[in-house]
């Protein structure tokens, strides 16, 4: 307790605050990189105007309460009061839309990654560039505000992703990590930079539009993990902390994306490894040896914080109807009149899920919560539907909405590992599903058919994930890959609990996938219907 408190004193901490889709959380590290404290501020996207959006003022609500319960854990815990660190570092959701104009204000309410509105720019510009570029990437966005003759484009000054504007806010410095900036608009993985032929290609097919802008002009300038992206301001150091307690001029790393922060947190940034974070949404990240055969719409290329090519499947639904079920069977406890503990009731459903057949025995369910780009949905509907022979029983059901919430991302990565034939040593797990030891894990080997570890540290996240990239840029040495401190720092000796898939399950996945495609247009009258 000593150490740790002349670390705090000695500003030898650093900080990392993620806003993820549910929850901001903040985290603080010592010098070995392990968390000392933490703090979180739940927040829900809300539906407005036919966008998923979150407020500015929630935004800067949650990140200083997230802020004051972890300046307050570590009063509590070690009788120190939190007033510098050695470094920051900022993440958030990826991709989405954030416009401004010349004085810093928002032009139109911030339009999340969930948003499936830009499906015409998002056709057009993979065609043009002949480069997947999906719904919800930031030039689809704009594009699509430019098809939509939208009136607040020609007063755009600056665009940017969640992260990238509270580091703005926070520094002064319009910047953006490289893995972040990778879901804005393609990368050249040779220079690091935007893709200057496709930059072009934008600016010409805009060109008749007369705006006083050009596409570089309004990006943030693009930065790789080790680098550093400006300072706590005064003005920054109280927009976080109102209570005058967090000093100014603290170094800030690159901010990021959260799949770049769940590969950190997993150390999954070197060549033929992976993960997959499965929470509101799911996706998986494979670090790739090459550059793909030819463009999928299902395939994102973006890159790791430090600058690697990456495959990525993204899917918008994963554990919303899951947690929507689970919260059923709680208020049939209630209504029962016994007392529902959730965590245990999470573990045990899941547990009983254990129990099913390997193919949820005739029953299926999507747990399209908004539309699903993989497998071709503008808008969704969660939907149960059974066989009428089928297997009805609590474990089958369990089981079918576990297989549902990774289904989609089957879909997506069954291209990679069978028509690509990407190799992956290592795929690691992390985010909600897999809280329940040995469940979503398992389930996830069958899926991909690959053996997955799952971490100690994994529950840690993003935010812990941010925070290692802070603490890489202050304390890494001359030509120290991030891969390299990541193995030697971070996770020497911590190779996690590894499942290997089962023959069986992995059979029965499959089962479970062809009647899921064959069944899709069920859901897509769903959709179609039910408005």
């Amino acid at each position: 307790m000593k150490d740790i408190k002349e670390m705090i004193l000695g500003g030898k901490t650093a900080i990392g605050i993620e806003l993820g889709s549910t929850r901001i959380k903040a985290v603080l590290i010592g010098e070995d990189n392990s968390p000392i404290a933490s703090g979180s501020y739940g927040w829900e996207n809300k539906y407005k105007d036919n966008y998923w959006t979150y407020s500015l003022e929630d935004v800067w609500k949650g990140l200083q309460e997230s802020y004051r319960a972890l300046a307050e854990e570590t009063k509590n815990k070690y009788d120190v009061e939190l007033q510098t660190v050695g470094a920051i570092g900022f993440s958030a959701m990826m991709h989405g839309y954030m416009a401004f104009d010349e004085e810093g204000e928002l032009l139109v309410p911030f339009r999340t990654w969930r948003n499936t509105t830009t499906g015409e720019a998002a056709a057009e510009l993979t065609e043009l560039f002949q480069y997947n570029i999906p719904q919800r990437w930031s030039i689809s966005h704009l594009r699509q505000a430019i098809l939509n003759k939208e009136e607040h484009v020609k007063d755009i000054a600056y665009l940017t992703t969640l992260a990238g504007y509270v580091h703005w806010k926070l520094t002064g410095e319009k910047v953006l990590g490289v893995g972040d900036a990778s879901g804005m608009f393609p990368i050249d993985i040779n220079t690091g930079d935007y893709n200057k032929r496709m930059i072009g290609q934008f600016d010409k097919l805009v060109e008749g539009e007369k705006y006083p802008w050009n596409l570089r002009s309004i990006l943030p300038k693009v930065l790789s993990a080790g680098e550093s992206a400006g300072v706590l301001t005064e003005e920054g150091a109280k927009l976080l902390d109102p209570t005058g307690g967090l000093k100014a001029g603290i170094p800030l790393c690159p901010p990021e994306g959260d799949a770049g922060t769940g590969m950190v947190a997993t150390n999954s940034v070197a060549v033929r490894t992976g993960n997959v974070s499965a929470g509101t949404s799911v996706f998986a990240m494979i670090v790739l040896e090459r550059e793909l055969s030819k463009v999928y719409p299902e395939i994102d290329l973006v890159t790791t914080p430090d600058g690697s090519l990456v495959g990525m499947v993204h899917c918008n639904n994963c554990t919303s109807d899951l947690n929507a079920w689970v919260n059923i069977f709680k208020e049939f406890m209630e209504t029962t009149g016994l007392e529902a503990n959730m965590g245990k009731l999470y573990d045990d459903l899941y547990h009983k899920a254990l129990e099913g057949d390997a193919d949820c025995g005739g029953l299926l369910s999507y747990c399209y919560f908004s539309g699903e780009p993989v497998t071709g949905f503008d808008e969704g509907r969660p939907l149960f539907v059974r066989e009428m022979n089928c297997k009805f029983t609590l474990a089958n059901f369990m089981r079918a909405h576990l297989y549902s919430s990774l289904a989609a991302l089957k879909i997506g990565l069954d291209i990679l590992f069978k028509e690509e034939k990407v190799q992956a040593d290592e795929i690691f797990g992390h985010g909600g599903l897999f809280k329940t030891k040995g469940v979503g894990q398992g389930f996830l080997a069958a899926a991909m058919n690959t053996p997955v570890s799952v971490m100690e540290t994994a529950g840690e996240g993003g935010a812990w994930g941010i925070a290692l990239l802070a603490s890489y840029m202050l304390n890494k040495v001359q030509d120290e890959t991030l891969s390299r401190y990541l193995n030697e720092k971070v996770f020497a000796g911590n190779k996690g609990s590894k499942m290997e898939p089962e023959a069986k399950d992995v059979e029965g996945f499959d089962a479970f996938i062809s009647r899921y495609k064959a069944c899709l247009p069920v859901e897509r009258a769903a959709a179609e219907c039910m408005k």
